[in-house]
């Protein structure tokens, strides 16, 4: 019983931080109905920016990390408003294919820039917030878990309040069911987009640090699996639905850690694929998606 309590737990810790990254897959699906490959990368250059501001902080304190963290979030909402503006809006209005192609061609301009800027040797992240193992019981947890965990919640609450509750959230569910008819009402579409980017990448920037904090070791490349992971995640819990995509990348991290803690513990990576396929099986719109019909 202890030993499968300690797996659900690892599974909670990396299953948010995959949340967290199809969050904004998803929002940005829902908004524009694409798929923004570069999303992962971003991750990445959130992870970067932790490693670089938290050289400039004082190592293990929580103001401190709090601060590196809300740093690493605001650039990467930036670089995602610049790759919207620069890369995307150009297209919008041209055929998906278009889009999808450079969506990939930004994610490998990221990645290649990311090794020429920062080396492709991987470094080591800095401790940003107090560490320690706690005693729950039976079971022996990382603070930093418990942190993952937090933060994600906390994160994934906020991200609800701001769709559910605020005018742009109201704007961007607008856009999200009739950009045109959004329009005719007097919402600036091109703010409501490039705002989505913004959130959506902050949050992928939060993973990003979450996820050097478990695995402390980060690369130009580190957001390819973590990336193509949460993509599985939006689709498992519904494409363009926020909820599914938190309970998806719950889902599959849990999933996954216990994958990994048995006798087939080779195929870990391989199961976020089966889930895909079997997801596209029987279940296209996902767990909490629902079809929609559109009009030809």
């Amino acid at each position: 019983m202890t030993e499968f309590l300690q797996q659900l737990l690892n599974g909670l810790s990396l299953g948010a931080i995959y949340a967290l990254i199809a969050l904004g897959y998803t929002m940005v699906y829902g908004v524009l109905r694409f798929i923004n490959f570069a999303h992962s990368d971003v991750f990445m250059i959130g992870a970067f920016a932790g490693y670089y501001l938290g050289q400039r902080v004082p190592a293990g304190t929580l103001a401190g990390g709090l601060a590196v963290m809300a740093g690493a979030m605001v650039i990467c909402a930036v670089l995602g408003m610049a790759i919207e503006r620069l890369a995307y809006r150009p297209l919008r209005g041209a055929p998906t294919l278009n889009v999808l192609i450079t969506a990939i061609g930004v994610s490998l301009f990221l990645q290649y820039t990311g090794q020429l800027i920062f080396g492709a040797t991987p470094r080591t992240f800095p401790q940003l917030f107090p560490a320690a193992r706690l005693s729950i019981g039976p079971l022996s947890v990382s603070s930093n878990q418990l942190l993952v965990i937090a933060v994600a919640l906390v994160l994934m609450i906020a991200l609800q309040l701001i769709v559910f509750r605020t005018r742009i959230g109201t704007a961007m569910r607008a856009v999200s069911l009739n950009p045109n008819a959004a329009r005719l009402v007097g919402v600036n579409n091109d703010v409501v987009i490039s705002f989505t980017f913004g959130l959506g990448s902050a949050l992928a920037a939060a993973g990003g640090i979450l996820y050097a904090m478990n695995y402390p070791s980060i690369d130009p490349l580190m957001g390819v699996m973590p990336g193509l992971k949460a993509f599985v995640a939006a689709i498992l819990g519904g494409i363009g639905n926020i909820p599914g995509a938190a309970l998806g990348g719950l889902l599959l991290g849990t999933v996954e850690t216990f994958v990994g803690g048995s006798a087939f513990s080779t195929y870990k990576d391989a199961i976020a694929f089966a889930i895909l396929i079997l997801i596209l099986l029987l279940r296209p719109a996902g767990l909490l998606g629902r079809f929609v019909a559109e009009k030809v």
